[in-house]
């Protein structure tokens, strides 16, 4: 009885009946002992996390763990975090694929519980509480090199890369440990469950160590992967992934918009709530830089969110990768459309509000440096100038990671500092390289960007003709990627110039004022 009530559950969740999957659990814990309600309680942590209640599952998985007497603080601080990867950093330097292989097999079925909760937990906590990550991941190396290795020990390597790339800067031995993970997961019985689980944590340590172009294919491999082996809460969350990596980096807007309103309405169809309010902030910057504001008549019951809307969700359900993501999200769009200001003031709410790191932090200190130092140039006051001095240290750490990813953002920021501090021949050197590689490294945007503010610069320092041209430039780079709302703002900023410029008996200085507005 208990075992077809299981399977109807599976069936039910699967299928997006979340009201139906409620009821069935609670007949099942109700009346099932508590080790014999294990795997039910697997799906009702899944179930209250799809439904954004992550909170709640978080506790309840807290409590499952303790159960097996495995204790974890109820609040950390990034001081116990940095303690415990330190602790761990000499067994984690001897692991090898061999050594992970040559372990004998896990048998104590208390660890091997403790295991499946963990990797759950390390899972749930992405959206609710970042730092206790670290430290679960932590236990699950020092679990499997002292007990065995189980079928939890892969996600254990996984979530290890993360946490070694995010807390220790160790890109090195993080690639190592992703490497790792990706190397066990070959000819597994379940390498397409493990695929489909893992890809959010793969393409983590990829926008590092690799172009974060070709994350792309990752997720749509993860995607068919999570399809074949039943698994639709990872199926929904590669297209996030592949979303993420759309916006940021492939020069097809429109394709990309399309391709989003069938996501919204798989995560509407499978009542996957947290990964569709997501997926929402994405879609909502889309539509603001190609324009489509009628979301392309979208079904209203999906229950389409406005940015603003998506923040109050975040924080009502303390969900702090959505408040990250939906962060990032206005975050470029006040930076694509020079609301410097409001992008200014939602970064310093945003670090107010939470500590936590986050592996998209980096565009993060890239849309925040560019914005402080224009803010600098334009006010005089300092904050704004030592905000855009450290946007400029931070980034060029990353470039140690990848100059791929991490060059032309760094150039375009060194830009903007020069100018900034007067050295205008060194600033026109640095836009230059900024366009240069961001073509050379197939950031479309990020090329199209720095010939926008290349061609600002110009303007500014009364090279008008040539600042034209750059203006135009940047026109064409941001139809290629199909962001016609943004084109067409520098095309009237383009028309402004030149109907001032045609006024003899005008105030010089109103040109150089409007470079500064905001463009809606």
């Amino acid at each position: 009885c208990l075992e077809l009530y299981e399977m109807s559950v599976i069936s039910g969740y699967m299928d997006g009946d979340v009201e139906a999957v409620s009821k069935r659990l609670n007949v099942i814990l109700t009346n099932a002992s508590f080790d014999d309600a294990l795997n039910s309680r697997v799906l009702q942590a899944k179930l209250l996390a799809s439904q954004q209640q992550y909170s709640v599952a978080v506790k309840g998985v807290l409590a499952i763990l303790s159960y097996f007497g495995e204790e974890f603080p109820k609040k950390s601080s990034l001081a116990d975090v940095t303690s415990e990867i330190n602790a761990a950093l000499p067994m984690l330097k001897g692991v090898t694929k061999e050594k992970i292989l040559s372990l004998k097999p896990m048998t104590n079925k208390r660890k091997l519980n403790s295991m499946k909760f963990m990797a759950l937990l390390v899972t749930l906590c992405f959206y609710h509480d970042t730092l206790l990550v670290p430290l679960v991941a932590c236990r699950m190396m020092k679990l499997t090199i002292e007990e065995g290795y189980c079928d939890d020990t892969i996600p254990g390597l996984a979530h290890m890369s993360y946490v070694l790339l995010q807390y220790s800067d160790d890109v090195e031995l993080a690639g190592h440990f992703g490497r790792l993970c990706e190397n066990c997961m070959i000819g597994n019985p379940q390498e397409h469950s493990l695929r489909a689980r893992l890809t959010q944590l793969h393409c983590t340590v990829k926008y590092f160590v690799e172009p974060f172009q070709t994350s792309a294919a990752t997720a749509q491999n993860a995607y068919n992967s999570a399809r074949i082996a039943g698994d639709v809460d990872n199926a929904m969350l590669s297209l996030v992934v592949y979303t993420i990596v759309h916006i940021f980096s492939i020069p097809d807007l429109a394709g990309l918009h399309k391709k989003m309103i069938g996501f919204l309405y798989q995560m509407a169809k499978h009542e996957r709530i947290g990964v569709l309010i997501n997926t929402m902030a994405y879609f909502n910057t889309v539509t603001a830089l190609i324009g489509n504001v009628d979301s392309c008549g979208i079904d209203p019951s999906i229950g389409m969110k406005t940015h603003i809307e998506i923040f109050q969700i975040a924080e009502y359900t303390q969900n702090s990768l959505l408040l990250h993501h939906v962060t990032i999200n206005q975050m470029y769009v006040d930076c694509y459309f020079r609301d410097y200001l409001s992008l200014a003031t939602l970064a310093e709410k945003y670090r107010m509000k939470t500590q936590k790191k986050r592996v998209m932090d980096f565009y993060f200190v890239f849309f925040q440096g560019i914005a402080a130092m224009c803010l600098a140039r334009d006010t005089k006051q300092n904050k704004w100038k030592e905000i855009g001095e450290k946007s400029v240290t931070t980034m060029t750490q990353l470039l140690n990671h990848s100059t791929w990813n991490f060059e032309n953002k760094l150039f375009l920021l060194q830009a903007e500092l020069n100018y900034l501090n007067g050295r205008i021949a060194m600033a026109e050197s640095s836009y230059k390289a900024a366009i240069v590689s961001a073509h050379d490294h197939r950031f479309n945007n990020e090329e199209a960007l720095g010939l926008e503010l290349y061609g600002i610069f110009l303007v500014e320092n009364k090279k008008v003709a040539k600042g034209l041209q750059q203006l135009e430039n940047a026109i064409e780079k941001y139809k290629l990627w199909g962001a016609k709302k943004k084109a067409d703002a520098v095309l009237e900023f383009i028309d402004l110039i030149k109907r001032t410029m045609c006024h003899r008996d005008c105030n010089h200085n109103t040109i150089w004022g409007h470079t500064q507005m905001t463009w809606r």
